[in-house]
């Protein structure tokens, strides 16, 4: 039975998500003035792959002309007619022993217009599928999860990588290495580096960092809890750097190595320069230690900063038009939710969820991660905080009562039904009983599917891989097989049970585990030799995400020497053309939560697979870049 919400409201709820849903009518959203983002690959018999973007306010009748420049020659336009049918090309028979330099231009109504920036491929270019990016990494550290947003107003993305010293999980004791935040442009510029200091501890679950415009400027801030120490990107210290808060004694037991005192601040720093523009005290903060834990409810013995140490972040429109970033604490029991508004300079509380304030229905619902999306069609963002959905206005909208688990999916996953669908893995903490796994209405609740009824799952994925089956599949540790949506076993388990990818020529998706990609029902497609991926056994990537290209996706690792990051892109060509997946509101939020705590891969907010309806159109408008990036 669902929680918090009447069974009338729910009724009410889905009519409008079905009359409202793709609507014009609604504000729309300031997105990313991104480029073309051309890229050039060398594949191999002097044949050269090319892609480009087609951004999502572009009409319906534009085509493309593509043109190459061999060094310092004449641009000759490679295409007869103008492209309509996608957004790549191969260009065959190419003298690669000079620079070849690729730019686009779009066709409009018969007419071209301006030139695209270009890409050059250097003579002589090896074969090789990526962009290498050169890392200054400190000695004895990894390069981890990466962010992407245009930092500096150039229309390319920029990256922030987490570069991790000795991490260490929520429950264990011991002194942790200090975490590190590297930006770099795509050529490998280095611009600049956040040092967390000694009073953040390093692990999955401490800090969540959030990279995205909050201020519609055209330039991404990066935002996340920082403390006592915190060094920003031109030197400046953050709080009081002579404080240690970390239990430095030995003979403490279980309290040893963890910071269980002291302030906690959340900093929105420049993405330009990453000075730190605004701090505040992080909501909530830690007390009472152990008010965090506990079965259904906001009490439990846990205060060894085991359960209280939990957060998430995610950034969301929650009022249709403005981006807020959301700083969250606690699932197993008590959540809270913070949110803030980053404008014109000054940073403002929006609202503030918390479970222990008459929401028990709430309390201990939450995931190792969470989604962003407008679940009801009032094009505003709802937050999906694993077993339960926290409306636009702070409010929670209803309950499963499924509680924590560790993997969450939502999308439209069934095509035939309005809307969109959650689907998730749980769970089964003592003394409790449920599904292992479900599937539910993302505006209602109501649930779809219940499966591995009373056992702990803990992996899952819900994704369109196999195109012999309408819509997506669904597969689970334990799940012995591939399952439609109602639960019926139609295949062999999938190779792995992690990330999903958009990578060949059609519209179903790919499997990315570690540092390769498998195709359902045939076998390896791709492997990124001398690379590594991330988080021990989970085996994600440093990021994934259309950063560049058509629009499928990049994905990108560290070379097993932590010394570089390499960014690999697709050169297999495809007949199907989309806008930048970038330019779907919740695709491009998905890219900006993948890093927290437990990443998981992006979905759109339509479905994109076998025997799709063409892609609906983004209500979104472009941002304007402001010359004089926002300071304090």
């Amino acid at each position: 039975m669902i929680k918090g919400v009447s069974k009338i409201r729910n009724k009410i709820v889905l009519v409008l998500l079905m009359l409202i849903t793709g609507s014009q009518a609604m504000a729309q959203r300031p997105m990313e003035n991104l480029d073309r983002g051309v890229i050039a690959i060398h594949t191999g018999n002097d044949s050269v792959y090319i892609g480009w973007r087609m951004l999502g306010t572009e009409p319906d009748g534009i085509a493309f002309n593509l043109y190459r420049q061999s060094g310092n020659g004449k641009p000759v336009r490679l295409n007869k007619k103008p492209i309509t049918e996608s957004t790549n090309y191969i260009d065959g028979s190419v003298n690669l022993l000079t620079d070849q330099i690729y730019f686009v231009r779009a066709v409009l109504k018969g007419k071209e217009q301006e030139k695209s920036k270009p890409f050059t491929l250097k003579a002589n270019s090896p074969i090789q599928q990526y962009i290498n990016i050169p890392l200054r990494t400190p000695a004895g550290f990894t390069p981890n999860d990466v962010s992407a947003g245009d930092l500096d107003g150039d229309r390319e993305y920029e990256l922030i990588l987490h570069q991790t010293g000795r991490s260490i999980d929520t429950p264990s004791t011991g002194i942790s290495g200090i975490p590190v935040f590297q930006s770099y442009k795509m050529d490998g510029t280095f611009l600049w580096e956040i040092i967390l200091g000694r009073n953040i501890r390093e692990g999955a679950h401490y800090t969540q960092f959030m990279v995205y415009d909050l201020d519609g400027d055209g330039i991404s801030e990066f935002a996340c809890k920082t403390a006592d120490g915190t060094i920003d990107g031109i030197g400046k210290v953050v709080g009081d750097s002579t404080k240690d808060w970390r239990n430095l004694d030995k003979a403490s037991g279980p309290f040893y190595g963890k910071i269980l005192n002291g302030p906690e601040y959340f900093t929105i720093f420049s993405g330009a320069t990453g000075e730190a523009l605004a701090t505040t005290n992080y909501i909530p903060d830690r007390y009472p230690l152990n008010g965090w834990n506990g079965h259904g409810g906001n009490g439990g013995s846990d205060s060894t900063g085991n359960r209280v140490d939990r957060m998430l972040a995610c950034v969301a429109y929650l009022d249709g038009v403005h981006p807020s970033v959301i700083m969250c604490r606690g699932y197993y029991g008590r959540s809270v939710l913070a949110a803030w508004d980053w404008r014109n300079g000054k940073l403002t509380s929006r609202w503030v969820f918390d479970s222990k304030d008459g929401e028990n229905p709430y309390s201990g619902q939450g995931n190792h991660n969470l989604s962003v999306t407008d679940v009801d069609g009032d094009g505003k963002d709802e937050i999906i905080y694993g077993s339960m959905v926290v409306d636009d206005n702070g409010k929670g909208l209803f309950s499963t009562g499924f509680r924590h688990g560790d993997a969450i999916h939502v999308g439209v996953l069934d095509p035939d039904r309005p809307g969109l669908q959650v689907f998730g893995i749980h769970e089964i903490e003592s003394k409790t009983t449920g599904p292992g796994v479900s599937l539910y209405d993302a505006g209602t609740g109501e649930v779809l599917f219940k499966g591995s009824m009373d056992k702990d799952v803990g992996r899952g994925v819900a994704g369109d891989i196999d195109p012999a089956n309408p819509g997506a599949e669904m597969w689970w540790a334990g799940s012995d097989g591939l399952f439609t949506l109602k639960g019926e076993k139609i295949g062999e388990m999938p190779s792995s049970t992690n990330f999903l990818i958009w990578w060949d020529g059609d519209l179903s998706r790919e499997l990315l585990d570690g540092n390769h990609i498998d195709k359902y029902k045939t076998g390896r497609l791709f492997t990124a030799e001398g690379c590594a991926s991330n988080n021990g056994s989970k085996s994600t990537p440093a990021l994934s995400a259309d950063l560049f290209g058509d629009w499928r996706e990049e994905v990108i690792l560290r070379t097993n020497d932590n010394q570089n990051l390499r960014i690999y892109t697709t050169v297999i060509p495809t007949k199907h053309r989309i806008c930048t997946l970038m330019h779907d509101p919740q695709y491009r939020l998905a890219i900006a939560t993948q890093n927290v705590a437990y990443n998981q891969p992006p979905n759109t907010s339509f479905f994109l697979g076998t025997d799709m309806k063409k892609a609906p159109k983004p209500n979104i408008t472009l941002v304007k870049r402001n010359p004089k990036p926002t300071v304090k």
